[in-house]
Parts: structure tokens; C-alpha cells; sequence
């Protein structure tokens, strides 16, 4: 059997993408009937427009907007008003780095496997990797099961350029995590 996707590709990374990203996993959530949109934003632009993109859809999915410990960029009544929307609000540090492996490194100015696999990750593009790694995050942090299909909406810089249904996985049991389609990302 021959399965048959639509992938979009943008010919420059950044935000000016994000709301034909928005529109393609809306259409995606739809068709595959996914539970789980995951959106990375650092400073909250992106979350609050996916709030606003995925509101009337909001009894089918669960939005979960993803940002990282240690370099939260959101002012405080910002983020206190995306806490209070109906998304859940997921602060972590990356798995991908910024983690006791992370600390050995910049002392012993050697290399980690995970800095290796996020490097991997970004042949893709940074979309890519962060899209791999919200996925994680939010699978260790409960909000999603292991082994569940969602869709991962990250980007490069700013905004959102990419777009991937991920089969999630513990970060533990990151060998078990599937890219099962690249829906949108950047050339």
C-alpha cells in the first residue's frame, strides 16, 4: 500500500510562515482526527495566534504551547494570560540540551549525545528539531501519552515554518518516537 501526503515547502524559514502553518495543521488535525497540537513559542506570538486559530476547534483538541526553562522571553502578564486560556502551558528546559549533559560539556568543552542528535535534527532544519523535541517534552511531562500520534508545530528563529505528526516517546524512550509525516517545513 502506497500512501499518498501533501507536504509544503517554504522557500525561506521564519514567521511569515506561520499562518499557512497554522491553516495546513488545522487541516491535518481534521482529516486525521489528532487529539494533540503541540506549538513551541518563546516569547508568545505563536501562541497566541494558534489560540486564536485553533478556538473553534478547541473541544477536539488539546493545544499545549511548549517554551523552555531558562530562557523564557515572555513578559509576566503575557504569559499569565496565555496560563489562563484554554491551552495548557508547558515550561521546561529542552531535552535536546540545556540538561546535565549540557553543564559536562561546557566544562569539559567536550560534546553530548544529546547535542549530537540535535544536531542531526537540524540537517532538517531547527523547525525540525524543536518540533522532535516539544514532542518529548510534553510526553515527560504527562500532557501527552507515549506512543500517541500529534502534530508539532515549531519554527527557525521566530514564528512557525514547520509542521510534523509525530508518533511521541519518553525522552528516556526517544528511540520510539516516529516522524510519521512532514507536513510543513522549510527547504
Amino acid at each position: 500500500m502506497v500512501i499518498v501526503r501533501e507536504v509544503y515547502y517554504f522557500e525561506e524559514p521564519g514567521p511569515q510562515n506561520t499562518e499557512k502553518v497554522l491553516e495546513i495543521v488545522k487541516k491535518r488535525v481534521l482529516e486525521l482526527n489528532i487529539g494533540y497540537v503541540l506549538v513551541a513559542s518563546t516569547r508568545g506570538e505563536t501562541a497566541f495566534k494558534a489560540l486564536k486559530y485553533f478556538e473553534d476547534i478547541k473541544d477536539r483538541i488539546k493545544l499545549i504551547i511548549v517554551t523552555h526553562a531558562g530562557a523564557v522571553e515572555y513578559d509576566v502578564e503575557r504569559l499569565e494570560s496565555l496560563k489562563n486560556s484554554w491551552a495548557d502551558v508547558l515550561i521546561c528546559p529542552h531535552v535536546l540540551g540545556w540538561g546535565v549533559g549540557d553543564g559536562l560539556r561546557k566544562k569539559y568543552q567536550g560534546f553530548t549525545v544529546d547535542r549530537v542528535i540535535a544536531e542531526a535534527y537540524r540537517r532538517f532544519s531547527q523547525g525540525v528539531k524543536v518540533a522532535i523535541e516539544i514532542a518529548m517534552m510534553a510526553a515527560d511531562a504527562a500532557l501527552v501519552p507515549p506512543g500517541e500520534d500529534v502534530i508539532a508545530v515549531a519554527g527557525t528563529g521566530r514564528g512557525a515554518d514547520t509542521a510534523l505528526l509525530i508518533k511521541t516517546a519518553l525522552t528516556r524512550d526517544f528511540i520510539q518516537l516516529k516522524v510519521r509525516e512532514i507536513i510543513a517545513m522549510p527547504r
